[in-house]
């Protein structure tokens, strides 16, 4: 396999590593020509630490390099503690029918991602929370409601743009009405495409008319679209209802492929060709490095084959391209703007509008509990 190639395969893919420095399997696969990282609680420490690592890596790339992470607010959160804002979940913030207020968290979410060193920011959720017995997706989404999922979801990641960080929405096409989670099953949704229409895709519909930067695929069946395959190695669901129909031109990133979704039912080297068929422009490997090494080596050899035709990698080219001259940060100092007075009127702002008392001392309060 050529080393031109090898680096065109490995650029569709971002990966995690095991703790808070860069170990020697991550800086090979860096070296290789990933397009970023992904960090997760085993990453980072406090403010500080996380900053570093982030200077770090970027440093080492010497070139773009995208870090990423979920910083949803409520339980999803890898930053936390001061001087990061807590937040309240998706499903608090949207009973508040709100619009400025959510615009401005994802204001808040990108000046803190920013400060340490992050790019893109795995949120909003835009899964309609019609299920009640869902494990995975409940208070992470802002209602029941497709509709306001649909307006709160585009105001927020419309302030984490603002802040200059990338939005991903997630997880196409629905999550919500699960009642198993993708991490550890692969869920079903028997839905019509009718009721899909109706629900599930609204989100997903104002998102792309909007024109924000990404979306993340749902390691789900759906009966209507593909009941072979999930979602994220469905062409039926990703370009033809996605691109297509829904008219989606920004990056397409699959969920983990090592979540068992995927990893207990088919190889990652399969879910990696079929998902590059389907459309998706960037794949997330979490976890381990040789599957990682796999997974990249499986679309080197689907290319060189003729599968996969080298189009369908310059086309992923061309959107990672776009969000890296939007979003990529090099290596910058800006830990000091964390607790600065934009990052104040931020914050206190936010906690003014949900306790109606005085903002500096919920804060504080928030801060000691």
């Amino acid at each position: 396999m050529s080393n031109d190639l090898y680096r065109d395969c490995a650029r569709l893919f971002m990966v995690g590593f095991p703790g808070p420095r860069i170990d020697d399997d991550f800086a090979t696969l860096m070296d290789d020509g990933l397009f970023g990282a992904i960090l997760f609680k085993r990453n980072v420490g406090t403010a500080q630490e996380t900053a570093a690592l982030c200077r770090e890596i970027k440093s080492r790339a010497d070139r773009p390099f995208i870090l990423s992470v979920d910083q949803e607010g409520g339980r999803v959160a890898r930053l936390r503690g001061e001087p990061f804002t807590p937040l309240p979940s998706m499903r608090e913030l949207g009973q508040r029918q709100d619009l400025a207020l959510v615009e401005r968290v994802g204001r808040l979410l990108a000046h803190e991602l920013r400060a340490v060193g992050f790019d893109w920011n795995f949120a909003p959720v835009l899964d309609v929370d019609t299920n009640p017995t869902n494990p995975v997706i409940g208070d992470r989404s802002f209602s029941r409601d497709p509709d306001e999922v649909a307006r709160l979801g585009v105001a927020l990641a419309r302030g984490l743009e603002a802040g200059g960080v990338a939005s991903c929405g997630k997880h196409f096409p629905g999550h919500g009405d699960t009642t198993t989670d993708s991490h550890l099953t692969l869920p079903r949704l028997p839905h019509d495409l009718e009721r899909l229409r109706r629900v599930e895709l609204v989100p997903f519909r104002a998102f792309a008319q909007a024109g924000l930067a990404s979306l993340m695929t749902a390691h789900v069946l759906f009966d209507a679209l593909d009941p072979k395959v999930p979602a994220t190695m469905s062409p039926r669901a990703l370009n033809g209802l996605l691109r297509e129909e829904l008219g989606f031109d920004g990056v397409l990133v699959s969920d983990d492929l090592e979540m068992k979704a995927i990893a207990g039912h088919y190889s990652v080297e399969e879910a990696a060709v079929q998902g590059t068929l389907a459309g998706v422009d960037l794949f997330l490997v979490c976890h381990q490095a040789d599957v990682q090494r796999r997974a990249i080596e499986a679309l080197v050899r689907a290319v060189e084959s003729g599968r996969v035709p080298r189009e369908r990698i310059a086309e992923a080219h061309r959107r990672l391209a776009r969000l890296e001259s939007r979003f990529a940060h090099g290596p910058e100092d800006r830990l000091a703007t964390l607790g600065g007075e934009e990052h104040r009127a931020l914050a206190q702002g936010l906690a003014s509008a949900f306790s109606g008392k005085d903002p500096t001392e919920v804060m504080l309060a928030s801060r000691r509990a």
